[in-house]
């Protein structure tokens, strides 16, 4: 299996994009609170998802596997679905996590077909979210509606430095399994 070389993803049913899709969300959901259980028992609180990022690994993933309507899709639900459920992400980041993840989801979607390596995908996803999330809170900002700063985001960023490394390593090899088996399959 080799991970620098350039990858063109295959076509997906629309049942195949419903299971990603609903399999994005669930994994979304639950992989934070993993974190947060983790995160309590170990005394350090919510930092263990800030430092991880576990609920984006799953969006960027359903974006490359699916396409980017069901990436953007997931990337939507998935903090608000979780909002719902357990009351993080708190209310005061939700609607710029649904901007940065629908980003996530809907430029590595676009980038599934492109001819380069799924690690650069990743990336240029990556970067589209922050930009896009970073894009929101200076709208809120300019409405009044946020106390939160642009300059918040790149601290995000650098207390997600391992979780960014994480999704660089198994985004990729996820993807390139995903496809074997269903290649296997057919």
């Amino acid at each position: 299996m080799k991970l620098s070389v350039t990858h063109v993803a295959p076509r997906l049913t629309v049942r195949a994009k419903m299971l990603a899709l609903l399999i994005g969300i669930v994994a979304a959901v639950a992989l934070p609170q993993i974190c947060h259980v983790a995160g309590r028992a170990w005394n350090i609180g919510t930092g263990l998802g800030e430092l991880l990022l576990p609920m984006h690994l799953p969006i960027l993933a359903v974006g490359l596997l699916a396409g980017p309507a069901v990436g953007a899709i997931a990337g939507l639900a998935a903090p608000a679905v979780s909002f719902l459920l357990s009351g993080m992400p708190l209310v005061t980041v939700l609607p710029f996590m649904c901007v940065e993840l629908c980003f996530y989801g809907l430029c590595a979607g676009a980038l599934r077909r492109v001819k380069l390596p799924i690690v650069a995908k990743v990336l240029v996803a990556q970067l589209a979210g922050r930009m896009a999330r970073m894009l929101a809170i200076l709208i809120g900002r300019a409405l009044g509606g946020t106390a939160l700063t642009a300059v918040s985001t790149w601290i995000a960023v650098k207390n997600g430095l391992p979780g960014l490394a994480i999704q660089w390593i198994l985004i990729p090899v996820l993807v390139l399994l995903v496809e074997k088996a269903q290649k296997n399959e057919s």
